[in-house]
């Protein structure tokens, strides 16, 4: 019976440990074809997201060069994807944040990972 309860009891440490674990905002850039880069960044909302790629086009290009974006693309990755649309997904989000701040609890469905931008780019000289 110990034995038992020790095994779940590792198991659920290794669960909470391996939730707690960060997921990185950006990714380190792609060189393509013709002096192009590509970066994705991610976040709980499409801002977050496209704010995160566009900090990792900057870093990329230094501090001597600006980023010149001529692709971007925003998706939705998160838990609804494909189950409802866009603007009904945002609805149960919202209500989940409200039920959880009304029990006092952290019920939101959303992640830090529910939004995805890659952004293609070249970096001009200033």
């Amino acid at each position: 019976m110990k034995k038992n309860i020790a095994i779940v009891g590792a198991a659920a440490l290794t669960l909470l440990l391996s939730a707690c674990a960060s997921t990185p905002s950006n990714s380190l850039a792609i060189q393509k074809a013709d002096n192009q880069y590509e970066v994705t960044g991610i976040g709980k909302t499409a801002l977050i997201a496209k704010n995160n790629a566009i900090e990792s086009a900057a870093k990329t290009c230094g501090s001597k060069a600006t980023a010149i974006v001529s692709d971007e693309k925003t998706e939705y990755q998160g838990a609804l994807k494909g189950v409802v649309s866009d603007e009904t997904g945002k609805m149960i989000q919202a209500a989940a944040s409200v039920l959880g701040s009304i029990s006092g609890t952290n019920s939101g469905i959303n992640q830090d990972s529910d939004y995805q931008t890659v952004l293609t780019f070249s970096c001009k000289a200033k």
